[in-house]
């Protein structure tokens, strides 16, 4: 038997006295919102015992505005305007979204749709997304399908799994709560609430939120948005992100590019790399991994911890870069032969540069310049334009200067260039060295010897076994070794053509007691390691220009 709404309308029509225009425009309307009978196998109703239902079985089909419906079997509640409807159940609305079930319960007069039993819900567009459940239910009015006991939603990039889950077919748009899973080829993401768009195949992120990819690279963050097609996100609210490598990188905000290795950090961030126990901060920064390759900048600031002594660094801007070399090693050897045999090993120094306001503190001793290089390779810190070094109560100075780290400690100070050492004695006397280049020995974080080449020049104050000074000790020469007791000058050596002169305490001649270049710039020193982020003025410098030829114009 078959019945058709036509046939049901015309009977309608027949018992029904003629109606105005505006009459049957309302009547046209509120027809339209009711649930029509396309086609059925069979029908059986009884007004007595079930009024106003009708049992419809064998290939049921029926209409609800752009939407049909087919099933097995169903209970038509005509005056309600529902339907339940069960067995191979199937919706299709505008040949865009497809839902299909075991059974179906459905409103006409509110447009919801519940759906049981191995539910799928397809949203058929330019991608293919599909929601799966044990129990959907679909809002027609406000275009959204949503599962509250577990279900799972599909594109061609992810698979979502969630407790609950909305999805609104019309924007593309999903939301998550509870216990999140989501797969992608590249990475698994796991959160508590999450925001997709299966057109954009943006995620969203809203609470703790952790990202694993494959090669163990792992993000958290509580705030942000994730592109899981472009694998680029922004992540928010001091978000980490983790490489198995050693490096990690924490930021007020994040712009991490996972396929490029790349990330850009704003706000508070800090970068470290475990491998090479180095810690890069700042207000902003960037950083490759390809190469482990960074820089920081706004109030930068380094700290190396892989010695025993840590190493502070700030300059207004900070880089650091794993660099390859060829380091030469010894293959064989036969001393019978006298032959010796050399290979080359492949291997990577971490190269740090600074530039601009750079100050440095270690607890063994302490430097500020203009731009600095330091290699692992050598564990030399190199400092550049005008740089001033201290050791414990002596200060270096020169055009250029090189500190040399052996087994965690400082081993020694080189300056070239005007070089000039000074210890501040009593009241307005101080013990000088100056020279064109000079070479400071430290040994259990004092300094036992200073060698002075060319144009060398001191100025001691020699004291008593009671402590009383001598007087002031003036030497000239070309090269002067100074040998230090308990940081104290105890005796120097210098070559033959040296002049020496011993002035009593109140025979000084005035204004002789500074060689030339003298500056002290103890106010520049960061005595702490915080104090490396201050910005004192510099000292300005006299001009002592110490020629190629040694001496002094």
């Amino acid at each position: 038997m078959v019945i058709t709404a036509a046939w049901g309308v015309a009977q309608t029509a027949k018992k029904q006295p003629a109606k105005s225009v505006a009459a049957a425009d309302t009547t046209r309307n509120r027809n339209d919102k009711l649930i029509r009978l396309i086609h059925s196998d069979s029908l059986n109703y009884n007004e007595q015992l079930t009024p106003g239902l009708k049992i419809l079985r064998g290939n049921v089909v029926l209409r609800h505005e752009d939407a049909l419906l087919y099933c097995d079997s169903a209970y038509f509640y005509e005056q309600q305007n529902t339907i339940d409807a069960y067995g191979r159940v199937r919706m299709l609305q505008s040949d865009s979204v497809m839902a299909y079930g075991e059974t179906l319960y459905y409103n006409g007069n509110t447009r919801i749709a519940r759906l049981r039993g191995k539910v799928r819900l397809i949203h058929k567009s330019y991608t293919m997304t599909q929601m799966a459940a044990d129990s959907v239910v679909y809002d027609r009015t406000r275009g959204v399908a949503y599962y509250e006991r577990g279900g799972v939603i599909r594109d061609e990039l992810n698979t979502l799994r969630s407790v609950r889950g909305e999805y609104m077919p019309a924007r593309h748009q999903s939301v998550f709560y509870d216990n999140i899973h989501l797969r992608h080829p590249n990475f698994v993401l796991e959160a508590d609430t999450l925001y997709y768009n299966t057109s954009s195949h943006i995620a969203e992120l809203q609470g703790p939120t952790n990202i694993d990819y494959r090669d163990s690279t792992h993000i958290y963050s509580t705030d942000g948005w994730y592109n899981t097609q472009t694998e680029q996100s922004m992540l928010l609210r001091r978000s980490i992100v983790t490489h198995q490598s050693g490096q990690t990188m924490t930021s007020d905000t994040i712009f991490y590019d996972k396929r490029n290795k790349f990330g850009r950090l704003f706000g508070h961030m800090h970068m470290t790399d475990s491998a090479q126990q180095k810690t890069l901060y700042g207000n902003y920064g960037e950083m490759w991994e390809k190469d482990k390759r960074g820089y920081a900048t706004r109030e930068a600031l380094l700290v190396d911890w892989s010695d025993s002594i840590w190493t502070y660094v700030h300059a207004d801007t900070l880089r650091t870069e794993d660099i390859p070399y060829s380091l030469m090693v010894l293959t064989t050897r036969d001393d019978s032969l006298h032959t010796v045999d050399t290979g080359y090993v492949d291997t990577i120094t971490n190269w740090i540069r600074a530039y601009r306001h750079v100050r440095i503190y270690r607890s063994d001793a302490q430097a500020v310049c203009d731009s600095m290089s330091w290699q692992d390779r050598d564990s030399v810190l190199r400092l550049y334009y005008d740089p001033i070094c201290w050791q414990q109560a002596m200060q270096v100075s020169a055009d250029s200067a090189q500190i040399y780290i052996q087994n965690g400690t400082v081993d020694h100070i080189c300056g070239q260039g005007n070089a000039l050492a000074i210890k501040h004695e009593v009241l307005d006397y101080y013990d000088q060295c100056a020279g064109k280049d000079m070479t400071a020995y430290i040994k259990d974080d004092t300094i036992r010897r200073i060698d002075v080449n060319a144009n060398a020049r001191t100025i001691f104050f020699p004291k008593e076994d009671d402590g009383s000074y001598l007087g002031m000790n003036v030497t000239e020469s070309n090269f002067i070794k100074v040998y230090f007791v308990n940081q104290e000058p105890d005796h120097s050596v210098f070559t033959q053509q040296s002049q020496c002169t011993l002035y009593p305490m109140d025979k000084i001649p005035a204004g002789q007691d500074r060689l030339s270049g003298f500056f002290w710039a103890d106010a520049e020193r960061p005595k702490r390691p915080g104090a490396v982020m201050l910005h004192p003025k510099r000292t300005e410098r006299p001009s002592a220009i110490i020629s190629a030829s040694g001496k002094s114009e």
